[in-house]
Parts: structure tokens; C-alpha cells; sequence
């Protein structure tokens, strides 16, 4: 694979996962104001897809920077910059997984076990889910930046710029 493709699978992937948490992130102050019930609703009912199509999205745009990462290991100021990238996309999905996934868990045991119970336990959880997905934009966009930052830091190598010299001759 060359660095161009990993950098746009990378970049595609992580914008596309950055999607995910932006949507939260916008939905944010008016689900807040929601009653316990309409806020169930919704919420049993809006995500559906994107715990399916969101994780593929997260986990894709975490291996791709990580295999990007390989790809540029040796023109260091774009090698830093897509690590840091990737480090940011993983501790992203790290704060999805230890704030957000237990609150999806225990709503999704109360689904089975007391249906009638999930409109306060979303109420007693919502502060939780609504700000670890806020806190996850916030990593993920950082990431995303990194790996922006690191395409425009990086340097042609001396071969690709004689490579560019030929090909215009």
C-alpha cells in the first residue's frame, strides 16, 4: 500500500468515525431537556446503526493510523504527528469503551430483564453517555488534526523529489 492510499484511508475513515461522536455532540443540549420517557425513546430507537457502522468506522480509522504510522516511520515530523493521530484515535475508542459501553450495557440488561425501569436508569445515565460521547469528539478531533498536520508537515523524501524531476522532463 503506498502512503498516499494509507493517508486517505486513514483521513476517510477517521472523519467518517468523527461523524459519529459530532452528531452527539450537536444533539447534546437539546436531548439534556428531554423527559425521561421521550429521552428513552429516542435513544432505543435513533442509534440503532451506530454501534454497527460506528465501530467499523472507529476500529478501521485506529488500524489504518496505526499502519500509516509504519508506512511514514521514517520521515519523522509526519512519523510523530500520525502516531500522535493514532494514540488519539485509540484513547477515543478507550473512552467509549469505559464511559459510554457500560452505560449501553446496563440499558440493554434492563431492556431484557425490567423493560419498564429503562426510562429512569437512562435518566439516572444520561449525564454519562451525553459527555463520555462529548469527551470522545473532543479526543477523536484531536486526532483527526494530527493526522491532517502530519500530511502537510511532511517532506518528499530525496528520491520522491527526483522522482518528480524525471517524470517532468
Amino acid at each position: 500500500m503506498t502512503v498516499k492510499l494509507a493517508r486517505f484511508v486513514a483521513l476517510l475513515l477517521t472523519s467518517l468515525a468523527l461523524t459519529m461522536e459530532s452528531a452527539h455532540v450537536l444533539e447534546l443540549p437539546q436531548k439534556m431537556q428531554y423527559d425521561a420517557d421521550f429521552y428513552a425513546a429516542v435513544n432505543g430507537s435513533l442509534y440503532r446503526y451506530f454501534a454497527i457502522v460506528g465501530g467499523v468506522y472507529q476500529v478501521g480509522s485506529i488500524v489504518a493510523a496505526f499502519a500509516l504510522a509504519w508506512l511514514v516511520r521514517k520521515r519523522t515530523p509526519a512519523f510523530r504527528l500520525t502516531v500522535a493521530g493514532a494514540v488519539a484515535l485509540a484513547l477515543a475508542f478507550a473512552v467509549w469503551l469505559t464511559v459510554v459501553a457500560p452505560v449501553n450495557s446496563a440499558v440493554a440488561a434492563a431492556l431484557r430483564d425490567a423493560p419498564a425501569s429503562v426510562p429512569a436508569l437512562w435518566m439516572e445515565l444520561r449525564f454519562r453517555w451525553e459527555y463520555g460521547h462529548a469527551a470522545g469528539f473532543v479526543v477523536q478531533l484531536a486526532g483527526l488534526c494530527a493526522l491532517l498536520v502530519s500530511v502537510l508537515v511532511d517532506e518528499p523524501r530525496p528520491a520522491d523529489r527526483r522522482a518528480r524531476v524525471n517524470v517532468g522532463s
